[in-house]
Order: C-alpha cells, then structure tokens, then sequence
C-alpha cells in the first residue's frame, strides 16, 4: 500500500486529476491501493472539502477495495466523522493514529479506538511514537486487538525486535511495515503488509522488493534494498514529504510544491536526493 502525496499546482491547489492517474499508475505498477490523507498527503493541512475529495477521488480511480484512508484528528469524534465519510465514499478500511493533540494514557487511546471501531470499518492502527508521543506499545495493541478495535497496525518505531513481541501478544492483527528503511528486517520478521512512501516513485522495484523479501528470496530482496535505502531512509526524516515529492519529480512524476509551513529544501539536501534518485533510476529500478 502507498502512503500517496498529493500532487499541488503552482499555486498550491490540488490537482485531482493528477492524483487520480498517480493512483491507477501505482496499482498499475505492482502496488496493492493508496493510503491518502496521512502525513505524506499533508491532511493537516486541507480543508474539510479538500480531504473528503481526496478519499472520493481515490476510489473513483481505483476501487474502495484499494483505498484506506487516514482518518486522523485531534478527537475521537472527528475521527469517527472521517471513518464515516471513507465508508460513505466507499472505502473498505482506514488507518488511525492514536490522539495527536497531547500524549493521551492508556485508557484514553482505548477509547479513542473503541469510539471510531463503532463505524464499523476495519482499523489499522498507527504507531508513530516519535510524532504523537503517543506509543502503542505491543501490549497495547493486544488488547484494542483483543477488543475487537484493530486488525492490523502500521509499525513506525523503527524496532524490528516489536514484530515478535507483538506476533506473541496479539497474533490476530497483521503487522505491517510502516518505515521504510526497516522494510526488510520487518519482512522477515512476519511483516504482512507495508504502508510506504518511496513506493510512490519505484513503485514496480518497491513492490518486487516487498514480494521478494516476504517471499523468502532474501538474495534479490537484498539487492534492491541497497540500492533503494539511501531513499528509503527519508521515510523517517522529518523533511519526508519534500524528499518524496522531490524524488517524484526528478523521475517525471507529479510531486510538486509543498503547502507551508513545510518549505523546500536547501540546495545540499536537494543535491543529495537528486543524485540517489539519478543513480536507482541508472540502476533500472522503476
């Protein structure tokens, strides 16, 4: 799955018909569905119109079937009402970060979850401590698990070793990769899935890196993730979106602007992105 941007014209306006051909080129190219509005999409900073048009937009080209969601917000109640317009516009699941506003306790993320499972729609949980400060730790995930609130979870905190922690605790959700630069020490630790975002740019090379590493072919699989980690590991940068859309850019891909308060990067960091990206695509990764 493709965590996906959102391709902006010059004056910052989303161009949905470009998004809309990035969906099906994905799918296209190997990949399983998009994952919009989270981080790499900037949700945060669209309007309510803006991000419900981004859902439908998505599964106009692609399929519900394809499209997840990220429904996060500062309340539970918003949330929910994000979940309700995914399911409205035909959307099969949703990601969902735990409260973002402060560092909610145990109890609070529970409910969190237990009020936006009330849609209906399958969850896969977002572990990103190092952003929320919020850490869904194994043993909080079996217990939303146990719950009935969660089915899967996107694992950020770039530890390998919580993939059997978790398989351990709460063996009925998935675990999916949700770092790139972690992806194959995840695979082989159990991962069922992966949520990324250089998939926007390699879609065809990241999906048979993925294939390849769950598949046990750990000789190919290795092979790619040289060749792609000195991208991959922008995932987990904080400047992540500029260097995605940078990266989309250099290969002929509608990346484009980013809405403030993000602003472009400096010449030596555009540099080295160019230059990673020149020598994958030199490489004949797709």
């Amino acid at each position: 799955m493709v965590a996906t941007p959102l391709p902006l014209r010059a004056d910052l306006s989303i161009d949905y018909d470009a998004f809309a051909e990035h969906a099906r080129r994905l799918v296209d190219a190997g990949c399983d569905g998009v994952v919009p509005n989270g981080s790499l999409g900037e949700y945060q900073t669209l309007t309510a119109e803006e991000r419900a048009t981004v859902v439908e937009v998505a599964v106009q080209a692609i399929g519900g079937d394809r499209v997840m969601p990220g429904v996060a917000a500062y309340g539970s109640t918003e949330a929910r009402r994000w979940t309700e317009q995914a399911a409205r516009a035909g959307a099969e699941a949703v990601m969902l970060l735990p409260p973002n506003a402060y560092r909610a306790d145990e109890a609070e993320v529970h409910a969190h979850y237990a009020d936006v499972a009330s849609v209906g729609l399958p969850i896969v949980a977002y572990n990103n401590p190092f952003d929320t400060r919020v850490d869904l730790t194994p043993e909080l995930l079996a217990k939303l698990s146990a719950d009935g609130h969660i089915v899967a979870v996107k694992e950020f905190s770039g530890d390998p070793r919580r993939a059997y922690r978790i398989a351990e605790l709460a063996p009925a959700i998935d675990l999916l990769a949700g770092a790139d630069d972690v992806l194959l020490e995840l695979a082989v630790a159990g991962a069922k899935g992966w949520i990324g975002g250089f998939l926007n740019v390699f879609p065809a090379s990241c999906a048979e890196l993925y294939h390849a590493a769950v598949g046990g072919d750990l000789v190919r699989a290795r092979e790619l993730y040289d060749l792609l980690h000195p991208l991959l590991r922008w995932d987990t940068r904080s400047e992540f979106v500029q260097a995605i859309k940078l990266s989309m850019d250099v290969v002929g891909l509608p990346g484009g602007p980013c809405r403030p308060p993000r602003r472009p990067l400096g010449p030596e960091l555009q540099d080295t992105i160019r230059a990673a990206t020149e020598r994958a695509v030199a490489a004949g990764l797709s």
